[in-house]
């Protein structure tokens, strides 16, 4: 079982990538990271002195002085270099670089030195090296106006504000995931490759960019509607915006119902074309609850129709829990964010009758199911 340790791991990158090392139990065991540890050789060499494989993601990608992003940067390679001298560590370290080493920037240029820095040092050390230069990326949980502008109009949209283009230019992106997944692969075949060229999967200008991410503001947001995701990048970019949504002001949400003298009717879900999808009806003991686990890329319905429910959600890696109590009575549904450990019990005292839709069918080869209590 490899031993791994992710600096930065509670940035964007850092925790996508300390969270997805989580779902292979048996093949990973992760080396938790500190920030101070950076400040305190004893601390570092210890931290590395435990690790087969280092993944360096820690940095500045903005500053507003831009002397102190680039001496951050490099200080930072500095100082695990050292302590890869110091402790004659042998570890496979990767580091993440960036198709901006290509521009005359303070970033850019401290991204190229830090590629060469860890390259002098598996060259000296006969250490294995892989430097990934990687395009834009994308995904749920970026930080607005520091990652991506991708991130930066999720939460525009999602919070009644405007977004703007300043330059209409092309976008070379990659979803988290896929770059998650290139990382294991180097890790897997002990990659040493100090000039790793990641493909970007999608290619779009920042205007079409915006216009799918408002079709999903018009047609999910504001009506509640599945929008039509006609390919993998349409999904990734849904699932980015809708991590961008307060889930306390959001949820629950009320159907609409149309009352006669025969009774009630309600329309649970409306999908648009691309979206394939599976529902479900169960009933709920009251006192049981059903869940306690989390996905990673399906969009997942829960409606009650009867009965009275708890729906509780956590984010991976937080500690926030949001609680929405739902009833029969006024027929509601809730979301799943992906990445959210999430249960729904029944707290009444008669059968809680709920509808689950989620939007792909089930494979129990590939059920894009963990467990983790809420």
């Amino acid at each position: 079982m490899l031993k791994i340790g992710v600096t930065g791991q509670n940035g964007f990158v850092g925790r996508h990538m300390y969270n997805s090392l989580g779902l292979h139990p048996d093949e990973f065991t992760r080396i938790d990271f500190e920030r101070n540890f950076f400040d305190d050789p004893e601390l570092l060499d210890n931290f590395v002195l435990q690790c087969d494989v280092i993944i360096h993601l820690a940095g500045l990608n903005r500053h507003s002085d831009v002397d102190i992003l680039y001496k951050t940067n490099i200080a930072l390679t500095k100082n695990l270099v050292d302590s890869l001298q110091r402790t004659k560590s042998m570890a496979h370290v990767l580091f993440s670089s960036s198709t901006q080493e290509e521009k005359d920037t303070q970033y850019g240029q401290s991204k190229k030195l830090s590629r060469a820095l860890f390259d002098d040092w598996a060259s000296k050390c006969e250490g294995r090296f892989a430097g990934l230069i990687i395009p834009n990326v994308f995904g749920p949980f970026g930080s607005p106006f520091y990652n991506s502008v991708i991130a930066t109009f999720c939460h525009q949209l999602t919070h009644g504000e405007t977004p703007t283009i300043n330059i209409d230019g092309g976008l070379e992106l990659i979803y988290i995931d896929e770059l998650v997944h290139i990382f294991l692969e180097c890790i897997r075949k002990k990659t040493s490759n100090s000039n790793y060229k990641v493909l970007p999967t999608f290619c779009i200008k920042v205007s079409d960019a915006l216009y799918l991410l408002q079709k999903f503001r018009d047609t999910y947001f504001e009506n509640g509607t599945i929008p039509d995701l006609n390919s993998r990048f349409e999904l990734n970019l849904f699932n980015t915006y809708r991590s961008f949504i307060d889930l306390s002001e959001r949820y629950p949400v009320q159907f609409k119902q149309y009352s006669d003298n025969r009774g009630s009717f309600a329309e649970m879900i409306r999908v648009g074309n691309g979206v394939h999808g599976q529902t479900s009806f169960s009933t709920t003991l009251p006192g049981i609850t059903r869940g306690n686990h989390f996905h990673t890329r399906k969009v997942e319905r829960f409606a009650v129709i009867k009965g009275t429910a708890l729906i509780q959600l956590r984010r991976i890696g937080c500690e926030q829990v949001f609680s929405f109590y739902l009833s029969g009575d006024v027929p509601s549904y809730v979301d799943i964010p992906i990445w959210y450990a999430h249960n729904i019990k029944n707290i009444g005292d008669e059968e809680l009758y709920t509808i689950f839709w989620i939007s792909e069918f089930f494979d129990s080869a590939d059920s894009d199911t963990y467990f983790e209590e809420v």
